[in-house]
């Protein structure tokens, strides 16, 4: 196949400074991160604040949790990332409040343009709105909000825009329930 654009074969889709960051950011998960006790979630959010990441203080991330890039990471209040979540964040990642993100989960901001010979990188966002559960193994492709009180099911996959307290799961997934009545700021 003949490319006309040679030029977009020889480029890096990231830059040389961003490379640098990202393998010294994987050191210091490693050593600070990875192994630390599972209880010390503000010790966690102090090294990601390091590294530009807009988290709050009582958000709570699991040491196995990994995260791509920290600067494209945002986390509200009381938001939760479990155990072992795959957080691919080449592109922006929005964590509303009280959100919970559970083991396993794969959060994936990014795809390519397979319509052009490179497939160059797309950066395409993800936004948790406030009270969202996603459960255990599920994914959440690019370009995507999860909408204010969604319930993504185990092992759904998620490719498109959800409803306010809707239910969804299966693959691809599809709304299967309301989460009627359920506000937790409604006591």
């Amino acid at each position: 196949m003949y490319i006309k654009d040679k030029e977009l074969l020889n480029s890096p889709v990231f830059s040389v400074s961003n490379k640098v960051v990202r393998v010294f950011w994987g050191f210091v998960y490693v050593v600070f991160i990875k192994y630390s006790p599972v209880f010390l979630f503000k010790w966690r959010v102090f090294i990601l604040k390091l590294f530009g990441a807009d988290i709050s203080w009582s958000s709570r991330i699991y040491p196995t949790a990994r995260i791509w890039l920290p600067c494209n990471l945002k986390m509200s209040d009381g938001a939760t990332v479990g155990p072992r979540v795959n957080v691919y964040n080449q592109g922006r990642i929005d964590i509303g409040p009280n959100a919970i993100i559970s083991q396993d989960v794969s959060l994936c901001a990014s795809t390519h343009d397979y319509n052009k010979p490179t497939h160059p990188l797309v950066l395409a966002p993800i936004r948790i709105e406030s009270d969202v559960w996603v459960c255990a193994e599920a994914f959440i492709g690019p370009n995507v909000t999860l909408c204010i009180g969604s319930v993504i099911g185990a092992r759904a996959v998620i490719s498109k825009d959800t409803f306010a307290w809707g239910v969804y799961g299966g693959n691809p997934a599809v709304k299967i329930n309301e989460r009627n009545g359920y506000h937790l700021n409604d006591n």
